[in-house]
């Protein structure tokens, strides 16, 4: 996956390097030894264990030292080492050694979007909750690094001290000193490239050896958690407003684990150990990382992300995935452990309207335009030898001062690309045309205007029939907020169903991702292209890169105000309080098709963090539970007893028939219903006592559920209470999912569940 403004220019980039890209032969290659939990040990202890475990399968002890890039010994136990196939697998059959496995290179996933969610700045005489929660909590930031400077991660008057519970550090690098960059915000800050170099050498010359950002990735994301209040933000004049992060008195703590590389920004499993291995110690109450890597999925314990993310869980921490880029395809999600927060992106109701005015014709289109065109246009098939608007296609024509006609259909090519092309033939700007259900804003370097399919024929059919020069005037963009039915689904944005384990909903929740304005690196151009020379303080982007930090922001806030809500009873609240209407109060749209929203591409709904604050049930899910869950996908004892902390009255045994189903989620999916079933669920009341509720369900298409009880009370004292959904198939069905809801009401809270079944009994 890619942030967005990067993959626009990809299909561009893969090819030419392509021509120059020459397989390396290597026997040995980095691997993550992960060992389970650390059970309190001495860090040092720790790391002079793994010394001695990798000399076993080195001849001498100093090979084994050499081979060792880190120690994982804060918050779990591993190391990530050079080790050739033989090494990696008489290690992985150890007794010690709960997994062995290549550390990947993932990638990242990438104002008025809290308006937009109901956290209004300054209304009313009452503190917005957006200021009353989150001094005490600290958001760790796994990203590109950050730019100190802005003024997103400037104190917030009234900034209090520093929590006692922070035991971090703001480490020392190029053009990076703690005592200026850091502060009562900006609190934490690390770095970590020894995957990355040990992968593709030394870092580009551009980056920074140091938490500085040098790509803007990470200041955009940091900026849009929690970054703190500034006035008159804009784009070039575009989206000008007042921005700030979901959560602008939290604290902020970056660990940059991505770097610049083709660019993009690829971050190294064994960075990622590290830093999560770090940040746990630290003491961060949330973790926001907008990274993954394309299915196949690996098994949970073979991937840094899932295991860094389970011991967060263990300890109270959040940690919040984006799903990936790679809608609107079905089955890609990626992040799908169900103890994480898995992000999918969706449009605010904020939008750049253009006009093209050709002749006497006005036509409206998408852009970020800043000064007005006046130009001649011409069909791309004059500068194009097939008419695709692609660099490798330009025939040498010049097209100084013109503005090119460019078909999406046509290659196919992004508007990235066919911005490039239009540069290198020396075009004044684009039009570019593409399916009205992808149609959005961005900045693609060379003006472009982006038009709908029907429009875009339109223009073409003008062009070929006028006998004349046809001449095109593009006026400057405008900002239109809250004139369009908003939120839809980005197309871009990653689909369910799970692939890892399919009756865990994924993605869990939709939020901004299109179009996001935020914090950005003055010293980076807002695409990060070579010939691109603008500097900006703010930019635009897109991605569930941008999703992320949103609920990020937001699950601060819920902390903050519910310091003994569980990670499962926070994105309980999460999820159950979503919502499935857009502003005209009609189905949300499957942005990238003409349907409606499921829950494969919006989870349980778009958030709703007002309605999150106090959503009156909440799901939980204890250590037990997740134990029972790892039995079910054929973990065994030995290896959970090197997972799991030990507690307590916990039982590793898995003796029993264990099913996902049984995992206490807040969404119920049955991948393959065959017969009838019963599903056990158990609400936890964190509303008043004495409250009753009533449910209603609405059964997927062919299907029957029966739900009982149907009316609970929660009586003084009685906090939890279970019901039984019984699902009882209809109809001959095979490989269609249905989509139903069950929904506790009493009175004042909407607790939604979504109900998901999919029918094999042909």
């Amino acid at each position: 996956m890619t942030i967005c403004f990067h993959y626009l220019w990809g299909l561009f980039l893969s090819i030419f390097l392509s021509l120059f890209y020459v397989p390396s032969i290597s026997t040995s290659n980095l691997h993550i030894v992960y060992l389970g939990h650390n059970n309190g040990h001495d860090p040092l202890l720790t790391a002079k264990s793994h010394l001695q475990l990798l000399s076993k399968v080195f001849s001498k002890e100093d090979e084994a030292k050499e081979a060792i890039i880190y120690n994982y010994k804060n918050s779990f136990s591993g190391f990530a080492a050079i080790l050739n196939s033989s090494q990696a697998t008489t290690l992985s059959k150890m007794d010690e050694v709960v997994s062995v496995f290549r550390s990947r290179m993932l990638q990242l996933h990438t104002t008025r979007s809290w308006d937009f969610m109901g956290l209004s700045y300054g209304s009313g005489g009452s503190t917005p909750i957006q200021y009353k929660y989150g001094d005490d909590i600290t958001v760790g930031i796994f990203d590109t690094g950050i730019w100190p400077e802005s003024e997103s991660f400037k104190e917030e008057p009234g900034t209090k001290p520093i929590p006692d519970s922070w035991h971090g550090q703001c480490v020392e690098g190029q053009e990076f000193n703690p005592k200026t960059a850091c502060n009562r915000k900006l609190i934490g800050a690390r770095y970590y490239l020894k995957g990355f170099e040990q992968e593709y050498g030394l870092i580009d010359q551009t980056e920074y050896r140091s938490p500085r950002d040098g790509l803007g990735h990470g200041t955009h994301t940091s900026s849009t958690a929690v970054g703190s209040t500034s006035r008159n933000a804009s784009f070039f004049g575009l989206g000008t407003g007042t921005a700030r992060g979901g959560a602008p008195r939290a604290r902020l703590a970056m660990y940059k684990i991505c770097w610049f590389k083709d660019l993009q920004g690829r971050c190294s499993e064994s960075d990622i150990m590290a830093a999560f291995d770090d940040a746990l110690s630290d003491g961060v109450n949330v973790i926001s990382a907008s990274i993954g890597a394309p299915p196949p999925l690996v098994p949970f314990f073979a991937s840094a992300t899932e295991i860094g993310s389970f011991h967060a869980q263990e300890i109270g921490v959040v940690v919040v995935f984006s799903a990936g880029n790679d809608g609107p395809d079905e089955s890609l999600v990626q992040n799908v452990a169900p103890w994480s927060i898995c992000v999918a992106a969706g449009t605010i109701d904020r939008r750049f309207p253009t006009e093209i005015k050709i002749q006497n014709t006005s036509f409206l289109g998408q852009g970020f335009i800043v000064e007005a065109l006046k130009s001649q246009l011409i069909a791309s098939s004059q500068i194009f030898s097939d008419g695709s608007c692609s660099v490798d296609k330009w025939n040498g024509e010049d097209a100084s001062g013109k503005i090119i006609l460019c078909f999406s259909t046509v290659g196919p090519v992004s508007s990235g690309g066919a911005a490039i092309a239009g540069y290198f033939a020396n075009a004044a700007g684009v039009i570019f045309v593409e399916t009205t259900v992808k149609q959005s804003a961005q900045d693609d370097f060379l003006p472009t205007v982006h038009i709908g399919l029907p429009q875009g024929t339109q223009i073409l059919y003008q062009l070929q029939s006028s006998p004349k020069i046809l001449r095109v005037q593009i006026f400057p963009s405008k900002t239109i907020i809250a004139r369009s039915p908003a939120p839809s689904v980005a197309s871009f944005s990653s689909r369910g169903p799970n692939s890892m384990s399919p009756n865990i909903l994924k993605p869990d929740i939709t939020a901004p991702g299109v179009n996001i304005l935020a914090a950005w690196t003055p010293k980076t151009s807002p695409t990060l292209l070579p010939i691109d020379s603008r500097s900006v303080n703010w930019n635009f982007d897109s991605g569930t890169s941008m999703s992320c930090p949103h609920i990020s922001g937001i699950v601060a806030l819920l902390k903050s105000a519910h310091p003994d809500w569980s990670p499962a009873m926070i994105k309980s609240a999460i999820m159950t309080t979503a919502y499935m209407r857009d502003t005209s109060a009609d189905s949300i749209l499957a942005g990238g098709t003409l349907k409606s929203v499921d829950p494969f591409d919006i989870g349980a709904g778009h958030i709703n963090p007002l309605k999150a604050m106090d959503p009156g049930l909440v799901y939980d899910i204890d250590t037990q539970e997740y134990i029972f869950y790892l039995c079910g996908l054929g973990y065994t004892k030995k290896q959970l007893q090197r997972i799991i902390k030990p507690f307590p009255g916990i039982n590793i045994n898995c003796t029993g028939k264990y099913s996902d189903l049984d995992l206490n989620y807040p969404a119920i999916v049955l991948s393959d219903l065959q017969s009838t079933v019963t599903i056990k669920r158990t609400l936890k009341n964190v509303g008043r006592d004495g409250a009753a509720y009533f449910a209603n369900v609405v059964s997927p298409h062919g299907v029957h559920a029966f739900i009982w009880p149907r009316y609970i009370v929660f009586s003084c004292g009685k906090r939890m209470i279970s019901y039984y959904v019984t699902v009882t198939p209809l109809k001959q069905s095979q490989g269609r999912y249905d989509f139903g809801e069950i929904v506790w009401f009493d009175g004042h809270h909407h607790v939604r569940t979504p109900l998901v079944v999919r029918v094999n009994n042909v």
